[in-house]
């Protein structure tokens, strides 16, 4: 054999199939979820502060029943489950499957304990890896997908849902240490880049994992429409707060005037007054408001009122959608170990389009043209949910790298706001 067909073979030896990368990144998944879980102690695993979060312990065991219920029960031989009590426990919403302990009440379950839980999810890794020794249809592999991908989500929300928890406690404790501190960024100026309009292909185009929900890929008219270079600041923000925004009902939206009247809300999630000005609570501990990162924790009702009062709109999903168009689909996400929301790069063009902050549309969840649910369970996973909430664009500095596409359509009512989500402004061109 010559040496170059040795450095070929070398090459196709080393190259890894799409089943060895799969069985990879489901190793890397498991491994992350675990690796954001251990700073914390079993106390802080079981508690909920709200009905919308979750318990850290419930979020690894979720996750775990997930490829026990979808993948390992139905395609590996001879499975048998670690504890049949616990689909009841560990069951989100998939009605389909059966009963489930009450989503508010989560934060009871101090039983399985968390070495139970850890137990339980070495016992599914052993499966994972057994189930690999054996051919697997298409079918499975799809589902394995699915599985990682929703383990992601989950990173985030036990991320958002413990910041939650450390929030609402007197000694505010720092999720992860800050040991460099952040110091105020200077704004980049608020800029904005026109778009023309016309119909568009928008939607997953197919090649690559994507949720049902970002399909079929379907034309859209879209009218000419400019978009922010940003996201809106913190520093704009307070000048929103000092403006009277919360106390001017011609901006809000009529349920969004009564939610905040009702709740008292005067300021994003987690702002409190603060020596020099405003303080707000962070992964990194209780911090002073950085006047140039991204506001966030913001809902849809906040982010509808500040564009009205700054004198533009939120951008629709497609609009959004067709601006990235072209621009890498990274950004700071959760490798980049800010944990928070930091300033965007000072320069031309679009930036921070790819994680800090989620970005609320103005567009509806609402299922695209033609779109079916995926059969049996996992058909539950999206479709169901396409009512009264609002799609965010973009991920978040808690959302797992390589996780968000320019497609993805995340989704919350208008009245959440305990995720890191933020919003970029949008007018007609």
């Amino acid at each position: 054999m010559s040496l170059t067909q040795l450095a070929v073979a070398a090459t196709d030896q080393d190259t890894p199939s799409p089943r060895d990368r799969l069985r990879g990144r489901l190793e890397q998944t498991r491994a992350l979820s675990a690796d954001l879980a251990r700073p914390l102690s079993d106390e802080d695993q079981v508690v909920q502060a709200m009905d919308d979060a979750s318990p850290t312990k419930w979020h690894l065991a979720h996750t775990t029943w997930f490829f026990e219920a979808f993948v390992l029960s139905q395609f590996l031989p001879g499975y048998v489950r670690f504890d049949e009590r616990f689909e009841y426990c560990f069951n989100s919403y998939y009605e389909s499957v059966g009963p489930r302990h009450p989503r508010p009440f989560r934060g009871l379950l101090t039983r399985p304990s968390g070495d139970d839980v850890r137990a339980y999810r070495a016992h599914v890794d052993g499966a994972l890896e057994t189930l690999f020794a054996h051919d697997l249809p298409d079918e499975a592999l799809n589902l394995i997908e699915l599985g990682i991908n929703h383990e992601q989500q989950h990173q985030e929300l036990l991320l958002t849902d413990i910041l939650s928890l450390f929030a609402s406690q007197p000694l505010k404790p720092a999720y992860r240490e800050d040991a460099t501190g952040a110091p105020a960024g200077a704004v980049a100026p608020l800029a904005f880049t026109a778009f023309e309009g016309g119909i568009f292909e928008v939607g997953h185009a197919g090649a690559g994992f994507s949720y049902d929900n970002e399909g079929p890929r379907h034309e859209q008219l879209i009218r000419p429409f400019k978009l922010a270079n940003r996201c809106v600041t913190n520093a704009e923000w307070i000048a929103f707060i000092e403006d009277g925004g919360y106390e001017t009902a011609s901006l809000w939206l009529a349920d969004g005037w009564s939610l905040i009247n009702a709740e008292g809300w005067r300021a994003p999630l987690y702002f409190e007054p603060a020596e020099g000005g405003y303080g707000q609570m962070s992964l990194r501990g209780f911090r002073p408001v950085d006047p140039a990162a991204p506001v966030t924790h913001v809902s849809y009702f906040e982010a509808d009122a500040f564009a009205r009062w700054a004198g533009y709109r939120l951008p629709s999903e497609f609009e959004w959608e067709r601006a990235s168009t072209g621009l890498a689909e990274r950004g700071k996400t959760l490798g980049a170990g800010h944990l928070r929301p930091r300033p965007a790069p000072d320069g031309p063009g679009l930036t921070q389009m790819f994680g800090d902050v989620w970005e609320w549309t103005g567009s509806a969840y609402l299922p695209y043209p033609g779109y079916k649910p995926a059969p049996g369970a996992v058909g539950e996973y999206n479709g169901k949910f396409m009512c009264n909430q609002f799609v965010l664009k973009g991920g978040s500095c808690a959302t797992p790298d390589g996780h968000v596409r320019r497609t993805y359509r995340n989704f919350f009512y208008p009245h959440q706001r305990w995720q890191f989500t933020g919003l970029r402004l949008a007018a007609d061109a």
